[in-house]
This record gives structure tokens, sequence and C-alpha cells, in this order.
């Protein structure tokens, strides 16, 4: 059979990455299935390089070298902080090569119709199998095109101020501009006017505009998303880039690159959605930027923070027996993963009960604090989500949160006017007593003040994780 090398590595590929993508739902099978998502992109490209269209040998080699030496400066550079922004500069990327691609089909359909009209011959493999379609088939593949280019330039802005937001070189706040929502359905309904007229005329001309209004919705779409909403937004941006890939798979005929995309694509809509449940938010409102702002003035908060200094927190894990740890992205910032490791290691030895809360969001990127903990040689049986803990906190002797704000925020219950009412949230200040490990008094990310820091059982912890955890660690034996 022709290719059937190809066609034969394409399924092996396709398998190894559903492997990949089920063994990523464990933390104990997860590096196991990293290693199948390598080796089936590694068949994946090999067999693209021999299979169909194989040629342009050095400019491959040269573009597959510079690819991957690139790809480990960056790895080897990017701290586990700046991941969630890599994984959102990484989407953008998938996004502008589905425009790239759709764009480049374009251009072989109008050279392919120009060669046929002067009765010459096309060279090129793309070119050939274009030149062999049919009339109605040259129309679906306008329409996988125009999708696409549609879907991969809404990923590309959209993950650039993605990217922005979680670099804090964009503010996180939802940002919108006069008009709001209206401006982006006026750029939805000019999308679909363009697809009809490049449909019917075949121009260039409406198809530049559909981009335009593409990128435009990407843009617009993200800004109007607050800082408390980019976990799901990252996931979300992973699962557009999923059928931007599709779409490519679609244009070019490629049956892996549909597979994987489909594959992307579903898994983090699926993840998208688990998400905004875990939130108790609506993802079609969280998607359109719904969110970010409250519906009137916040509840007022009394009190006063009172601070705490490494002694007294050492005094009280001393005569505690049960002990939860709360981490987030402060945790992350600071690198103290290890130092908790470490904390965690010594109370235990001593007998006391120790465990880990997760909130499905915690961080800005889904399973942020599970990376940690398990670099950090946490044991994975000590980790538990919120779901499994959150009922033992008013048995819990004490609670450490460490970096974390929204996802302790008691607004969440006590407040209908917080941007975050109604997001199921880790209910730490049920605890006897909670410790908070805080650089100083500011608000966090989202910009959501925190009633657990006035309670009258929480202290404040305040300074550099990592450095207090050091401090912490000296009169620890």
């Amino acid at each position: 059979m022709e290719n059937a090398f190809t066609i034969a590595a394409y399924v092996v590929a396709g398998v190894l990455f559903i492997l990949s993508l089920g063994g990523l739902s464990g933390q104990e099978s997860a590096k196991r299935a990293v290693w199948y998502g390598i080796v089936g992109m590694a068949l994946a490209v090999f067999a693209t390089l021999v299979g169909p269209g194989s040629g342009l040998w050095l400019l491959s080699i040269v573009l597959i070298a510079a690819g991957g030496i690139i790809g480990y400066y960056v790895a080897m550079r990017v701290q586990m902080t700046e991941m969630p922004q890599l994984v959102a500069a990484m989407h953008s990327l998938v996004g502008l090569a589905a425009v790239f691609v759709g764009f480049n089909a374009e251009m072989t359909i109008n050279l392919v119709e120009a060669a046929k009209a002067a009765g010459e011959s096309v060279e090129g493999t793309f070119a050939l199998l274009v030149a062999k379609k049919e009339p109605i088939e040259i129309a679906i593949l306008k329409v996988e095109l125009s999708l696409g280019i549609w879907i991969g330039a809404v990923t590309f802005t959209g993950s650039v101020i993605a990217y922005g937001k979680l670099a804090g070189k964009v503010t996180s706040a939802a940002t919108k501009l006069p008009g709001g929502h209206a401006l982006n359905a006026g750029a939805a309904v000019l999308s679909l006017i363009c697809l009809v007229w490049y449909l019917n005329t075949g121009a260039m001309f409406p198809l530049l505009i559909l981009t335009l209004a593409a990128l435009f919705i990407g843009y617009h779409l993200i800004m109007g998303i607050g800082g408390a909403d980019m976990p799901v937004v990252v996931s979300m941006l992973n699962s557009y880039s999923g059928w931007a890939a599709a779409a490519i798979g679609f244009s070019l005929g490629n049956d892996l690159l549909i597979v994987v995309g489909a594959l992307v694509g579903s898994s983090g809509a699926i993840l998208s959605y688990i998400m905004c449940k875990a939130m108790n938010r609506s993802f079609i409102s969280v998607i359109l930027g719904g969110f970010g702002g409250a519906a009137g003035p916040a509840m007022e908060v009394e009190g006063e923070q009172i601070a705490i200094e490494a002694d007294g927190v050492a005094t009280a894990l001393d005569e505690a027996d049960s002990i939860v740890i709360i981490p987030g992205y402060g945790m992350a910032v600071a690198q103290a993963q290890q130092n908790v490791a470490e904390l965690t290691r010594r109370l235990r030895a001593k007998g006391k009960e120790v465990r880990f809360a997760i909130h499905p969001v915690a961080g800005r990127l889904p399973g942020h604090m599970n990376v940690l903990l398990a670099e950090a040689k946490v044991p994975y049986d000590i980790v538990l989500e919120m779901d499994e803990i959150n009922d033992d906190f008013p048995d819990t002797d004490v609670a450490i949160v460490i970096g974390s704000n929204d996802i302790v925020n008691p607004a969440a219950q006590e407040d209908p006017n917080s941007p975050i009412a109604g997001m199921p949230v880790l209910e730490c200040w049920k605890a006897k007593q909670v410790f908070v490990s805080k650089r100083g008094q500011g608000t966090g990310y989202s910009g959501i003040e925190n009633p657990l820091f006035f309670k009258e059982n929480t202290r404040m912890f305040y300074g550099d994780a990592k450095a207090s955890l050091d401090k912490l660690l000296t009169m620890i034996e």
C-alpha cells in the first residue's frame, strides 16, 4: 500500500498520544506519560519527513535543529513560576501557524487554478493534492482553511494577552472597550459575513478582514477576563490551539494532525469545564469575559491583620497534632517548595499528621501546585484535592497558607458582591489556628481583599516564603 509506513507510524503515534493524555491524569504515571508523548512526537516527525512530500532535507534539518536548540534553551531557562506564561506563548505559536497554513492553502488554490487556466502543470505535494480535487472539495477546503485562520487568529492574540496578564506586563483586571460584548458580537458577525463573501468570490480581501476581526476578538475576549479566571483561560486557549491544529490537519489532509488536534481541543475543553465547575462559574460566562468585576460594592472588611514571628509559629506547630498546608502561587514565586517539603518531613518525623490541600485552580496553571510538590518529593498520598479535605478543617489544629489568596477567601461564601462569589474555596478559617505566609498586606494577583487575613484565629507570617520557612526550620528539629 502506498505510504503504508507513514500511515502505520501515524496510528502508533496517535495511540501514544492517547496514552500520554491518559497518564497525565495521575501524578504517579505522569512521568511515563510524558515519555509516551515524546516518543509519539518523534515518530510522527520522522514519519512526516520520510513520507509523502519528503524533500528539502537541508532546510528541514536546519529548522528542526534550530527549534530543538531554542526549545532546550527555553526549557532550561524558564522557572516553574513562569510556566503558565510559557504555555500561553506556545499556544500563540500554534494559532499563528494555523493562520499561516490557512493563507498558504488559499494561495496554493489560486496558483493551481491559474495553472489549470493556462494549461500548465503544478509542482509540490500539496499543490498536486489540490489539483486533484473536485470543485465541491475545493469549496470544503476553503471552509476548512477559513475556520483554521479564524480559530488560529483568535488563539494567537488571546494567548499573547494571556501571556501579558500572567507575566504582569498587562493589567490583570477585567478590561473592556466601550461597547463590551457588543464589540465581540459585531466582530463575530463580521467574520461570518466575510466567510460567505470569501466562499462566493474566492477573493483574498474578505479573508484578510476575517483575520483582522478574529485577531480583535482574541484580544478583546481575554482582556475582558479577570485575573481570578486566568487558570481557566490558559486551559481554554489550550483547547483553542488544539482545534486550530485540527483545522491545519484538515487543510493539509494530514490525519495525525486532525487526531492530535481533536485530542488537545477536546481535553482542553473538558478541563476548562471541570475547572469552571470547581469555581462554580458558568463556562460560557467566563470565556465571554462575564466575570472579573463585582455586581455591586464589595463588603467592608473589618479588623486588623495581626503579625506573628517564626517562634510563635514553631510553638503552635509543636503543640499541634494535625496540620494542613495550602500552597499557592506565592510559594512558586519564592521557590519555597523544597523548604515546605523539609518542614513536612520534620513534622511527620515528630508523629504529626501533615497533609496538603490543593484547590483545582491553585496557581496560574492547572496542576501547578501538584507539579511543584512532586518536584520537592512530597509523598503523593498526603496531597489531597479540595473535595477530599475541606470537611476536615474543623478538626485541624493548624492550617498554613503559603502564598494563596483567592482560593482561601471566605468572601466567596460571605459576600454576594465579591468577584469570586459562589466559588468553592478551601475553608481553612475553620481550623483552630491559621498562619498565612505572605510578603505584605497587598490584595494579590486578582486584586480582591481577603477577610481571612483579618479573622481572630489568623496570624500573618510576613516575609518571603522561602526566607520565612528557613527561619522556621531552624526552630523545628
